[in-house]
């Protein structure tokens, strides 16, 4: 879903109105953290999280959590929901066999990076894991699940977007009460200049990881060229920004729905619509799994990587639960 522009005002009409289903989705979600005692899968989790519905990055943190780990020697799973996906696990994935109704998108990039399992029961997921001889396990979401235990918990935030107008949904994009996540989280990650003064918003106390997206070399090809971009992410317009912060001309953009399974018929549209402008199709990683095999060698591809700024932070958080050597 699109995030209503309300959700970045402090106020509003339609944030008061919905304030009554905000206070009860607010007490939901406090219920369902107080339901039964977190259970041990036994090895180390690392959870990525957010507080936010949405798009801020979570992701990008959990492929580079894993290769920071791995470059550590440690043997790292990747768990997924399986978001969309018919399939509910836990089963390890396999991009040869396994495709975006199978697995879901964010399980089939992930799996690019490091082993990647997708389970609908997180504990199960993480038993299935610890079995196969895993050292830890990054959970792609799943902060706001109380079944499994987490060893560090990390939240998301985007520079860009914080916690909106600081309001549970529907009034607003939290999942939760912020004060409630913070209680439970161990750092936080700041992707990107931080526009809407996140750090205020956060309790001294946590620790705050600066991280920022940087292209991939390749799309150095890109400056000054034409590009027609497209994205099903959570936050498309941040996409076309970048394309045009690296230097490309973006002379159009089509922003579809997040997680959106592409037709033909969308596809065909798109590629009209770049010849039309002379210019090169552009998309994200996220979106190439879900293109169709004869649309995916017609469009290019801007990956982009997300790197930490203040990695000795990171690293001695990380010391602590699966013992990554801390820098010095």
């Amino acid at each position: 879903m699109r995030a209503p522009e309300f959700w970045a005002r402090q106020d509003s009409v339609a944030m008061r109105a919905l304030a009554p289903l905000a206070a009860f989705w607010a007490w939901g979600a406090r219920r369902r953290q107080r339901r039964g005692q977190p259970r041990s899968c036994g090895v180390p989790v690392l959870c990525v999280g957010n507080l936010v519905l949405g798009g801020s990055g979570k992701t990008p943190v959990v492929l580079a959590l894993a290769e920071r780990l791995q470059n550590s020697g440690i043997e790292v799973h990747i768990l997924s929901h399986g978001y969309r996906g018919r399939l509910k696990g836990p089963v390890r994935v396999d991009p040869r066999r396994h495709t975006v109704g199978d697995v879901g998108d964010e399980a089939l990039v992930a799996a690019r990076t490091a082993p990647t399992w997708v389970a609908r029961d997180r504990v199960e997921g993480g038993a299935a894991i610890a079995a196969a001889g895993a050292d830890c396990l990054v959970l792609d979401d799943g902060f706001q699940d109380p079944a499994l235990a987490k060893d560090l918990a990390l939240l998301v935030f985007d520079g860009g977007l914080g916690v909106g107008n600081g309001r549970t949904l529907p009034a607003g994009p939290l999942r939760e009460p912020s004060d409630d996540g913070f209680r439970r989280a161990h750092a936080a990650v700041l992707i990107g200049e931080d526009t809407v003064n996140v750090r205020a918003v956060l309790p001294a106390a946590l620790p705050c990881i600066r991280a920022s997206m940087r292209p991939a070399p390749e799309l150095d090809a890109l400056r000054n060229r034409r590009v027609f971009a497209f994205a099903g992410i959570g936050r498309p317009e941040k996409f076309f920004r970048s394309l045009r912060e690296l230097g490309a001309d973006v002379v159009g953009t089509r922003p579809f729905p997040d997680h959106h399974r592409y037709r033909p018929r969308d596809l065909e549209q798109v590629l009209e619509a770049a010849r039309a402008a002379a210019a090169v199709p552009v998309t994200t990683t996220k979106d190439e799994v879900r293109l169709p095999g004869e649309f995916a060698a017609r469009v290019m591809v801007a990956e982009v990587r997300l790197r930490f700024d203040d990695g000795g932070a990171l690293d001695g958080l990380l010391a602590r639960v699966v013992g990554v050597r801390e820098p010095g």
